[in-house]
């Protein structure tokens, strides 16, 4: 596959992307490694793709998806609604945790209450719920606000725990990550999945074993995996050359070439459904690291269209990606329901002078300093990203001061809170692919929307960007099924957020995995990599 279909990129195209398939033969052990590390063994506990693909392995959703990206029957074996705000789900009888205890209606009443419960990065899923109950052993009710058609795809990567496990080892809540706070469920996981938790070594190294007792019938040939991260890329791809590892998820664009011209390794390439992007703080009326004080620069939409169309996102491709990315100016990839594509478009960049003067006319004659917060283990090339945007930035007199850390560390700093208070950032990168519905709706819900504590809404709208007649579109389109009409709506919420400059969307990212010839994979779309799916030859 080669990066020659932009404009022509459907989901169904690449949604799954493998090496030759085989069936099962003789089990084997799998090693693997990452730039960073999984950040807990808490399904619940980060709303990020690495974390919660890592624990889709351990942990079973009611529904999941299949190597299409199409919904399937996991723990449900049946789901649907009696009436508009009435969902139920009938449980799959006889499945087993690890420990060996039943799953019944209970533990997934307690689920999906603690993944919308205290330090939970979930919640934002459940912005439509108003009540979740048991209706029989094997049935789940849940009773919704309004109509909410796409409550299912909402939770098909919400893994189900044992209410037993939880409760006897103090972990009925998740520990919220980003107060930096730990509990069992952290280091330690009791699920229903197609693997088992044997050892946890966070930052070194996490060791599954297969669960013999799994509902599904294997299509894998794995029983243990091995988990490596390895910050070095250089090292990783040596590791994968000499056959130490047998897969690595994330390929640098530096490398791919060469890679390509191994005899020993295969590469799988390909557009993800994220969006890399950069973030303003303009919720605070002044900015924490800035050097402007008494207000907020971001808060004019001058200032923050100065910035934008002073970052050169072709050279940024050009240059640090090495051709693996596709710029865009929407928050929301091709694929994706709802993209509209004749708003795609960049405005022109600005010459130096050109920008200087948008900053003078919003009162910065001699421009300001910012502080801007980057991850260094997150996003392809990500720090290097912010260093060429560093760069691009101090050519129009914005003096920017990048801090560049761990994800850990990086989202504990510049997410929301669990209550939904800000975090503390200046300017900074997120990527985001609404990897639950497949649908813009969830990234207005979830990042374009105003942060509200009640409705949870706005959850990882980390600069805390605000326009009403936005709120208004994305709560009508949640519950609108006249496609004419939704897609009108899409439409103005769309043209309102690239017309106000509330993001800087940088570019779709591009899904690198290399693997040893003798490893069959499956990559898909949204760049979550289960199991379930690897063969070792």
């Amino acid at each position: 596959m080669h990066f020659t279909f932009r404009q022509s990129f459907a989901l169904a195209a690449f949604a799954c992307a493998s090496l030759a398939l085989a069936g099962p033969v003789d089990a084997k052990t799998f090693k693997w490694a990452n730039s960073g590390d999984v950040s807990s063994m808490d399904p619940y506990a980060r709303q990020e793709t690495f974390l919660l693909t890592f624990n889709s392995n351990i942990y079973d959703p009611l529904i999941r998806r299949d190597k299409d990206l199409k919904l399937e029957p996991a723990l449900a074996v049946k789901w649907g609604q009696t009436d508009p705000t009435t969902w139920f789900f009938d449980i799959r009888p006889n499945v087993k945790f690890h420990d060996g205890s039943t799953l019944t209606a209970d533990d997934i009443v307690f689920s999906l209450n603690r993944a919308n419960g205290p330090g939970s990065n979930m919640q934002s899923n459940f912005v439509s719920v108003k009540e979740i109950k048991k209706a029989g052993d094997l049935r789940v009710e849940v009773t919704t606000k309004y109509p909410d058609p796409l409550l299912a795809d909402k939770w098909a990567a919400l893994g189900m725990m044992s209410k037993a496990w939880a409760e006897k080892n103090n972990a009925v809540n998740s520990a919220e990550m980003t107060k930096n706070e730990e509990n069992f469920a952290t280091r330690n996981a009791m699920g229903t999945g197609p693997f088992m938790l044997k050892e946890r070594r966070a930052g070194e190294r996490t060791v599954l074993v297969v669960n013999p007792n799994w509902w599904d019938k294997p299509t894998h040939n794995l029983t243990e995996v091995i988990f490596t991260p390895v910050a070095n890329a250089a090292t990783r791809v040596a590791a994968l050359k000499s056959g130490d590892i047998d897969m690595t998820y994330e390929v640098p664009p530096a490398d791919t070439e060469s890679l390509k011209k191994d005899a020993n390794v295969n590469v799988l390439e390909g557009p993800e459904t994220r969006i890399v992007y950069l973030g303003f703080d303009q919720e605070r009326p002044e900015l924490p690291e800035s050097n402007i004080k008494g207000k907020n620069p971001f808060k004019d939409k001058r200032v923050r269209e100065a910035i934008h169309r002073s970052i050169d996102v072709e050279a940024i491709k050009r240059t640090v990606m090495r051709g693996q990315s596709f710029p865009t100016n929407l928050m929301v990839a091709p694929g994706i329901n709802g993209y509209m594509k004749d708003l795609d478009k960049r405005p022109p960049l600005l010459k130096p002078e050109e920008a200087k003067k948008l900053l003078a006319d919003a009162g910065y004659p001699n421009g300001f300093e910012i502080g801007m917060d980057c991850p260094n283990d997150r996003y392809v090339n990500d720090e290097k990203i912010c260093q060429a945007v560093v760069a691009m930035l101090a050519r129009i007199g914005v003096k920017v001061n990048l801090r560049a850390q761990t994800r850990n560390l990086y989202f504990a700093k510049i997410l929301r809170k669990g209550d939904l208070s800000p975090g503390e950032t200046d300017l900074y990168m997120l990527g985001w692919s609404p990897a639950q519905t497949y649908d813009v709706h969830n990234v207005f819900e979830a990042l374009i929307q105003t942060p509200n504590k009640e409705t949870k809404k706005g959850q990882f709208n980390a600069g805390g960007y605000s326009n009403p007649k936005i709120d208004a579109l994305a709560d009508k389109m949640e519950q609108e099924t006249d496609k004419a009409k939704r897609d009108a709506m899409i439409a103005e919420a769309t043209r309102l957020y690239v017309e106000d400059f509330a993001y800087i969307p940088l570019h779709q990212q591009a899904v690198v995995w290399a693997a040893r010839k003798n490893i069959d994979l499956v990559q898909p779309a949204d760049n979550s990599f289960p199991l379930r799916f690897v063969t070792v030859k």
